[in-house]
This record gives C-alpha cells, sequence and structure tokens, in this order.
C-alpha cells in the first residue's frame, strides 16, 4: 500500500462517508456504531481498506469488473491523454477513441457491425428493449412488443431493467413494472428435479423448448425478443445444459424473435473468450455489456448489434420518426473507449484469455476437491474465471443452505482476508450459491489461496 495513504490519517474520510454516502446494496444501520468499509487502494489483485488491511479480491471490485487488475498505469495514462485532448461531445458526434474502440471491438465480434455507446449497463439492455420495441411499429404494426426474459438472470436496476428480471427479491417493492416483459424458465440443471415435467436426460433441449412453450402461449406474433444471459451471473452462475443454445436459436429463427445477449458480466473476457455466447455457436441480434469492458477504469457500456438491426433504423430519411431517437448521455464521455482500447490491449497482449481458460479449469479442479471434503457443497459450475459453488443442508434432498450460513462463510473469508462473493437478495430461498470472479491475471497461487481461505471458511461455519 502506498506510504501517502497509509501513515496519513484518513479518519475524517470514514466519518464523511458514515455521514453522507449511500452506499450500494447496503443495510447502514450498522454503521450507526461501526464504521463503513474504505477502499483506498488497489494493486494487482489486493486492494487496502482504511485500516491498511489487504486483501486479495476474489471478485474483480465487488461485481465482476476489474478484468485487468489493479494499478494499471497504461490505462490511466490513455485515459488522462484523451481527457486533455478532448474529454466529451454528444454522442451525436464521434471521437477518435470512439471510432476506434468500435472498429477494435468489432473485429473480436464476427456478425455484429455496429456500436452504440450507453452509460451503464442497465442502460445497454434499455437500448436493445428500445430498438426492439420500435422494430415492433416499424415492422409489424406495433404488434411484436413482447419481450422474453430468463427466471433467476438480471438485466439491470431501471425499472425497464427489472420489468425484465428473474430475481424475485431485486424486483420486490419497486412495481408496477414495464409491460409485455414475459418470464421463461430457468435452465439449472442441478434444479431440474424441481421443474415438472423435465427429463433426466437431453435437459438442455427441453429447458429450451420450454421457452417456445411461452411463445406458443403468448402468440408469435406478438413476441419481439427475448434476452437472456449467457451463463446466469448473480441468479447462481448457472451454465447452460448441452443442446440448450442451439435449440434456442432454432426457436427465435423460426419465430422471427430477436435475440438479445446480455454479456454486462461475461463480457470482455470473463469465460475465456471475448464474449460468453462465442462458447455456443450463437449469432445473436444485440450484444450488451459494460462491466469488464474497460475493467472499471472508467465508466462505459454498449449496445452491439448487427447490420440488418442497424439498416431498420434508417429506411427513409424523410420520416422524421424513422430513425432511432436515443442518447444517452455519458455515452459521449471519451475516457471510456480511451480505457477499453488499452484495457483490450493488454488482454490480447499477456493472453489473459488463455490465461483465463487455463487458470479457470485449474480453479473449477480445486472446487470440486473442496466438493469432495465437504458435503456442504452440492454442485460446482463455471466457465473460465467465473465459478460458482452452490451450498446444500443435505445432497439427496439438495434443500438450499440458510443464506445467512452463505454469508457466514463470505465473512469467514474476508477475516482471512479474502473477499469472495455469494448470490445475494436474488431468488427468494436460493441465495446460497459462493461467487468467485477473480481478475484474468489470476495465477495458480492466487487461486490456492482463494480455495485455502474457502475451505477454511466452511469447516468453521459447517464443521
Amino acid at each position: 500500500m502506498d506510504g501517502t495513504l497509509r501513515d496519513n490519517d484518513i479518519s475524517h474520510v470514514v466519518e464523511a462517508d458514515r455521514a453522507h454516502v449511500w452506499h450500494h446494496l447496503t443495510q447502514h444501520k450498522p454503521f450507526e456504531t461501526g464504521e463503513p468499509r474504505i477502499i483506498v487502494e488497489g494493486k494487482r489483485m489486493s486492494v487496502w481498506d482504511q485500516n491498511g488491511r489487504e486483501f486479495l479480491d476474489a471478485v474483480s471490485g465487488g461485481v465482476w469488473t476489474v478484468n485487468v487488475g489493479y494499478g494499471r498505469e497504461s490505462i490511466a495514462d490513455a485515459v488522462r491523454e484523451q481527457l486533455v485532448k478532448l474529454n466529451y461531445f454528444a454522442g451525436s458526434g464521434g471521437s477518435i477513441p470512439g471510432a476506434l474502440f468500435s472498429e477494435k471491438l468489432i473485429s473480436k465480434m464476427p456478425g455484429m457491425s455496429r456500436v452504440y455507446f450507453t452509460n451503464s449497463g442497465s442502460e445497454a439492455n434499455e437500448k436493445a428493449f428500445k430498438m426492439i420495441r420500435q422494430i415492433a411499429h416499424k415492422k409489424y404494426g406495433g404488434k411484436k412488443t413482447k419481450i422474453l426474459y430468463r427466471d433467476r438472470d438480471y438485466h439491470g436496476t431501471t425499472i425497464g431493467a427489472l420489468s425484465a428480471g428473474g430475481q424475485d427479491e431485486r424486483n420486490a417493492q419497486y412495481g408496477p413494472f414495464a409491460p409485455d416483459f414475459v418470464k421463461v424458465p430457468h435452465c439449472l440443471e442441478y434444479r431440474a428435479f424441481e421443474q415438472e415435467g423435465a427429463p433426466e436426460e437431453g435437459y438442455g433441449v427441453w429447458a429450451a423448448e420450454q421457452i417456445e412453450k411461452v411463445i406458443l402461449r403468448e402468440g408469435p406474433e406478438t413476441v419481439g425478443g427475448l434476452c437472456l444471459e449467457p451463463v446466469t451471473a448473480g441468479g447462481g452462475v448457472i451454465t447452460p445444459p448441452e443442446g440448450y443454445w442451439e435449440k434456442v436459436q432454432e426457436i427465435c429463427r423460426k419465430y422471427d424473435i430477436l435475440l438479445h445477449i446480455d454479456e454486462v458480466v461475461c463480457g470482455l473476457g470473463r469465460t475465456g473468450t471475448w464474449f460468453g455466447y462465442q462458447h455456443y455457436g450463437i449469432e445473436p441480434d444485440f450484444v450488451t455489456m459494460a462491466k469488464g469492458v474497460a475493467s472499471g477504469y472508467a465508466a462505459i457500456a454498449c449496445c452491439v448489434t448487427t447490420e440488418r438491426v442497424f439498416e431498420m433504423f434508417k429506411e427513409n430519411a424523410s420520416d422524421p420518426l424513422d430513425y432511432f431517437r436515443d442518447i444517452s448521455t455519458f455515452g459521449g464521455c471519451t475516457a471510456g473507449p480511451a480505457a477499453a482500447l488499452e484495457n483490450m490491449r493488454i488482454i490480447e497482449d499477456e493472453g489473459l484469455l488463455e490465461n483465463c481458460t487455463k487458470m479457470g479449469e485449474y480453479m473449477l479442479g480445486r472446487l470440486h476437491e473442496l466438493a469432495e471434503k465437504h458435503e456442504v457443497i452440492g454442485d460446482v459450475r463455471g466457465k473460465g474465471l467465473f465459478l460458482g459453488a452452490e451450498l446444500v443442508e443435505d445432497r439427496e434432498t439438495r434443500k438450499p443452505v440458510d443464506e445467512k450460513l452463505a454469508q457466514k462463510v463470505v465473512a469467514e473469508c474476508g477475516a482471512q482476508g479474502v473477499i469472495i462473493g455469494v448470490t445475494n437478495r436474488s431468488v427468494p430461498g436460493y441465495n446460497n450459491t459462493l461467487c468467485y470472479s477473480p481478475a484474468l491475471i489470476a495465477t495458480k497461487a492466487d487461486i490456492d489461496r482463494i480455495i485455502e481461505a474457502t475451505d477454511e471458511a466452511l469447516t468453521r461455519v459447517f464443521g
């Protein structure tokens, strides 16, 4: 930790935070007698708090974001240089970093062609929803307005994004929601037994067919889009079962439904490919992204489309309503694409996609070793350095452990100086999956420390 920060008294900062900052996803009552955590500095995969204590961060900034690790001077330099030259101009105009980043990004996304810059992941998803709705009016007489979303998936915090939110605890007390968003069943094979009619074999195709059933129930002529995460994140780190994505693609084409892949978590390397959907041979119409695009060094989010979608918005230049009449103020910031360009260079030059795949396989193996030791681990799953371990009271019944016990495991890891995550305020009764997403620079030594801390934590909590 930098000596200047370590040696200086920052008690005033702590008090200012306690008096004025409203933290995300946090109950503040405990701060009336205790201190909020202030993260003061980060380097590589470690962060330091206001007390000078070091933590190994196994969740990349708490929410799957800092993919290339902390302290990247080259990204900071790129941002500063760009800000001095031009910090902002509205997205109705272009910028050098915006154009160059778009070119670089599209080179990694065969079949996609256009990048729409937005303020956040939530808003990137909103843009796709709005495009689908506008296409419904432009092309289908206003009929194909319904957007399907999946149980357990999460697409953001705005009312529109929550309307497509498959996590009931995230949505609680925020309704009523926007109309014409329709839920389809999840594809968590570990809990297939809880779904009526689920087969013992061929579950992936069956799970996709449940989407088709919803389409037929609603009427294919009313359904314009399907929004899915390639690997479900906060709903339990759910990897798709075999045959699922192929069938989903087939269904979308059959009923002329636009396929929207939410890569806000998986994008830019988290699963070992540039985007999670690229593991499964999917050809999406929309891909949205945010968190790892610039590894948190600057705010940036994007909604990427195909040329086919783009062409629908410039068919009649004489019609004042024909184009996409939308703007995102901070989509015009140049720091984001400047940081994202350097972020992508680092991923390429340091072979971080390859490292993510290699270290992901190693960590998955280590988690399976933990499962052999601890009966409380019912299932281990994930892709690349995006992994989860579901905790259950009994392996036969698969009854989830009480979420307070899962949270206690996280706290016990923290007591050992390792930050891990857990599904939080997501699915009622199922906030029981430990979550891991270390930076793509992780080494075997880093992973071993994470596993050892989890091992000790599970022993302390469950014996």
